[in-house]
């Protein structure tokens, strides 16, 4: 299975936010859409990093004037990225092993969508239930022979 069958199953757009905007409106953003991390973007379009609920929460705890900071402040700056033709599989191992829950995709240099671990979960979940209902079947046709 690929990334690119997540991102098939996926509805909407990205939801992305400017590098300079203040934290609150980001705040304000993840719960509206009901996300867990933003994408930001810098002036020329060109991902700059991700912010994600844990960001905001470490800075949170030491800072707070947090609200008012811009975005860029205290996102992540190293993202780590996948592509459609990644393995779901691997995909999961690396998010698990590093520690995050949203993994942006690029497909030739273009943000083209993000995957966050319970995509990938529920994409696995699904695969195993459909192995297990055509098991069954054979069993039970089998049976009846």
């Amino acid at each position: 299975m690929k990334v690119r069958n997540i991102l098939a199953t996926k509805k909407g757009h990205l939801i992305t936010i400017d590098a300079e905007q203040p934290v609150r409106k980001a705040i304000a953003m993840l719960v509206d859409n009901r996300i867990g991390a933003l994408l930001v973007m810098d002036s020329t379009g060109k991902l700059a990093g991700i912010l994600s609920e844990r960001d905001i929460m470490r800075t949170a705890a030491t800072d707070e004037a947090l609200f008012d900071r811009p975005v860029t402040d205290i996102m992540t700056r190293e993202v780590v990225v996948g592509m459609p033709q990644d393995d779901v599989i691997a995909v999961a191992h690396t998010m698990l092993e590093k520690r995050f829950r949203h993994l942006p995709i690029m497909d030739e240099g273009q943000l083209i969508g993000i995957i966050s671990i319970g995509d990938v979960l529920k994409i696995q979940r699904d695969a195993y239930r459909g192995e297990v209902d055509t098991l069954e079947t054979r069993i039970i046709a089998k049976g009846e022979e």
